[in-house]
């Protein structure tokens, strides 16, 4: 099963927008550790919920983070989780609608100088930034 463009932001973080529960054998497959999902559940009619992405993630041995937000709640509630799984060294995939809101959470995750850094690595593949330049951290 193909899966929708993955996108590498660092060395080991990668975006994408929706995936399938199908697609976590081929993510396991490409090395990934970590599933993150960004997307609240019910977003959009037909979306997989975070429980089947869930049990498809452990099914394929892929730990899975549900990380909901939206405009409304950026950064969510504990970014600090989400920055060690991004700092952990392994392969992680954070997923949304777009992969925009990941990207979002990824440079809202980096400090000082790297933060400028993924800024630049970010709007370089052509991703609105506009949460995480809005929300002073």
């Amino acid at each position: 099963m193909s899966t929708t463009p993955i996108i590498q932001l660092s060395e080991n973080v990668f975006v994408a927008g929706q995936i399938q529960p199908g697609h976590m054998s081929d993510l396991a497959a490409q090395g990934f550790k970590h599933v993150i999902c960004n997307r609240p559940d019910h977003e959009v009619p037909g979306q997989a919920t975070m429980t089947e992405m869930a049990e498809a993630a452990q099914a394929s041995d892929l730990s899975f983070t549900p990380y909901p937000i939206d405009a409304s709640n950026f950064p969510g509630e504990d970014l600090g989780a989400l920055t060690a799984l991004f700092d952990s060294g392994e392969r992680v995939l954070a997923y949304c609608r777009t992969g925009t809101r990941c990207a979002n959470l990824w440079v809202a995750s980096r400090k000082d100088i790297d933060r400028s850094e993924a800024i630049e690595v970010a709007r370089g593949i052509g991703f609105d930034l506009s949460l995480a330049l809005v929300w002073q951290g």
